[in-house]
């Protein structure tokens, strides 16, 4: 398994200059490996082998005055550049011949040195690691690094990055085990929304704490002032930094509250069932702004790698599963609601429902339902995998945005609780308990690996 660590470097001038010379010379060799290759498609000739461009775009472009420069820098970062060129070809072939899941990649484009956002990559030849802490990058020094945390492994290469912001992180990825917990008997459906950012089955709710929605006053005040600046002067440059920082920390203030969620949920079910959500659709409604400030495709990936890593079961129930049509109680179908209506009664059983907290309860049987049909591979307590017994089962789609007040409460465990009511508190109020006692259900299945690995948590 493959995680992903970040951590923030502070380069002096010097290596800021020796940085800023290695992301330009990958820049110009990933142009001029990309313009070679479209050229000869244009003129209808075979698709230039990477060999050939590493000869003529890097050995042989070092002896010429043109592109002497290339010198200054480490060759593992221009060999690594042509690298992912080669790897974007990839994804582009795959993608089209079908062997990609997923949208539709398009072809390579240029970079620019214009880009607020430049990196490097580096292989385990062009790096080390220091005992005083420090990381040695190949003619670029001993860059000192803000260790949040020790690394598992010894990795097996390294990014450097410096984003729109002006900040350096180095991200380092590491070869690891999966991380087992213990095995528990519980297991919880997930149904994600706006005002309520999660619903769980047992009635437990966590506040959407808009972090974009709060920021949005100060943003706005400095977007103004960048767009008085004049274009190409130094005080617009200091104006797009200023709304840059403001950006990323509200980017961080999610992330962490994404990672502290998803990980209490993790830690307190065996089992963890969510909707596949159609996050790129709803991205262009009317509520776009709302949808990409919860970052729910971002909370989704942490659950699922973090399920992998410690051994727990994780499962995307299909987005076209009504859960907000059918009752959890009984099973009767109610035909779709209107995105107003938060609570209907059935019109079969006369169970009355919270729109948000049927809908997971229904995430959470069509999770089960999928495990027990054999659909999801489990493990059992040895290691080996095995199929479980068919469990019975109600049909049922994720919550919607809620108007009106917002639903304060905890989420699960103290830590998560905690940090969601600081986080989502709105002025003057407090969060109120989640109206729903926890709803007994039969035990989950047990852990399976089948979710890939992302960042580290």
């Amino acid at each position: 398994m493959q995680l992903r660590y970040n951590y923030r470097t502070y380069p002096d001038a010097l290596q800021r200059c020796a940085l800023a010379r290695a992301f330009g010379c990958a820049r110009v060799v990933w142009n001029d490996c990309l313009r070679d290759r479209k050229e000869a498609h244009a003129a209808g000739l075979p698709y230039v082998k990477s060999a050939e461009l590493s000869r003529l775009r890097i050995t042989q472009a070092k002896r010429t005055e043109e592109r002497a420069w290339l010198a200054d820098v480490s060759a593992v970062v221009l060999q690594q550049s042509l690298r992912d060129l080669d790897t974007a070809y990839k994804n582009l072939f795959d993608s089209c011949r079908g062997k990609r899941q997923g949208r539709r990649v398009g072809p390579p484009r240029y970079k620019s040195k214009k880009d607020t956002r430049q990196s490097i990559r580096l292989n385990t030849n062009a790096f080390s690691l220091k005992d005083d802490g420090t990381v040695y990058v190949a003619k670029i020094g001993n860059l000192k690094v803000t260790w949040s945390r020790p690394l598992p492994a010894v990795p097996t290469s390294l990014t450097v990055t410096k984003d729109s912001s002006g900040r350096y992180f180095l991200s380092f990825v590491v070869d690891t085990g999966p991380d087992i917990l213990p095995v528990l008997e519980t297991d919880t459906g997930i149904d994600l929304g706006l005002s309520a950012f999660a619903v769980l089955s047992d009635g437990r709710k966590i506040d959407s704490p808009r972090f974009l929605r709060r920021a949005e006053k100060k943003l706005k005040r400095l977007q103004r002032e960048l767009s008085r600046k004049v274009k190409g002067s130094k005080n617009r440059a200091k104006a797009r930094l200023k709304v840059a920082r403001q950006h990323a920390k509200v980017a961080n203030r999610r992330r962490d509250f994404h990672h502290k969620a998803s990980t209490q949920i993790i830690r307190d079910n065996q089992a963890v069932y969510v909707e596949d959500l159609a996050v790129s659709g709803l991205g262009r409604t009317r509520l776009a702004k709302s949808v990409h400030d919860a970052g729910w495709s971002a909370f989704v990936h942490m659950l699922e790698y973090k399920a992998a890593l410690h051994g727990r079961t994780f499962l995307k129930v299909g987005p076209a599963f009504p859960s907000s049509q059918v009752c959890s109680a009984c099973g009767f179908r109610d035909g779709p609601k209107p995105l107003h209506v938060r609570q209907w009664t059935c019109r079969g059983c006369g169970a009355v429902h919270d729109r948000d907290h049927n809908a997971a309860r229904n995430v959470l049987f069509e999770g089960r339902r999928i495990v027990a049909a054999g659909r999801a591979e489990t493990l059992n307590a040895c290691g080996a995998p095995v199929r479980r017994a068919p469990v019975p089962a109600q049909r049922g789609e994720a919550g919607s945005p809620r108007k009106g007040q917002t639903t304060q409460a905890g989420s699960p465990g103290h830590e998560a609780r905690e940090h969601v009511k600081g986080q989502g508190r709105s002025p003057g109020g407090s969060p109120a308990e989640a109206p729903f006692p926890p709803a007994p259900g039969p035990a989950p299945a047990a852990a399976v690996p089948n979710a890939r690995a992302g960042s580290a948590s």
